[in-house]
């Protein structure tokens, strides 16, 4: 794919947004932009947010109550790419079940992701959709620290990862797999040291890493 001179969206949780870096141009896609010459890497990430829908929202003007599906209707329509990342919020505080492949509601996680992919072949016909799975993190495997609320079963963050990857396969739809091979394994205490702010957010490094996998990924589709 040619990246020179086209606009793309990014949208995302805390990672996207930039939470973990010193400044606004570490984050991997202002590293994207500036090495392949984009014309606009528009920010649409927001921390704490998740892909599915949440069957209890307090507060409708809570921002991490607007979800993925909410907010790519709010996204500038003329982008050439669409980078999709998160999953991480869905896995360690959602409310909403896992589900399965054949789910077509948004109200699980395996059909926040379906809905969330037909709105965006619907809204952009034209141009390269893509996504990224979870990055490892600490706790990935449940238990202390997530939550759930009592009936709903707390999966592995490696189930969240395997959802995006069968709904986007059945769609066509590329992702670039950072939880398995060639990844970042950032819930190994020595490398989230390096690479990380809190075994979660990715420091200015792992943001390197992170457009660097990305950029060789998009340049091959």
């Amino acid at each position: 794919m040619e990246l020179k001179n086209i606009k793309a969206n990014f949208l995302g949780d805390s990672i996207t947004e930039g939470v973990g870096v010193t400044s606004p141009d570490k984050v991997f896609h202002a590293l994207i932009k500036e090495k392949y010459g984009l014309s606009e890497a528009r920010n649409y990430g927001k921390g704490g947010t998740r892909i599915a829908r949440q069957s209890e929202i307090k507060d409708p003007n809570e921002p991490r109550d607007k979800d993925f599906i909410m907010r790519a209707e709010d996204m500038d329509p003329d982008a050439d790419l669409i980078v999709v990342f998160g999953g991480t919020n869905d896995y360690g505080n959602g409310q909403a079940p896992l589900g399965n492949i054949t789910d077509t509601t948004m109200f699980t996680f395996y059909g926040a992701v379906r809905v969330l992919c037909v709105n965006l072949i619907k809204k952009y016909p034209n141009s390269q959709i893509v996504f990224i799975t979870p990055l490892h993190r600490w706790n990935e495997e449940g238990g202390l620290g997530t939550w759930k609320p009592d009936g709903v079963k707390q999966h592995h963050l490696c189930d969240y990862a395997k959802a995006i990857k069968d709904v986007c396969e059945q769609l066509a739809i590329p992702v670039l797999d950072m939880f398995g091979k060639g990844g970042m394994p950032i819930n190994i205490h020595e490398y989230a040291k390096l690479y990380t702010t809190d075994a979660l957010h990715p420091n200015d490094e792992g943001h390197k890493i992170l457009a660097s996998k990305l950029g060789k990924f998009l340049e091959n589709l």
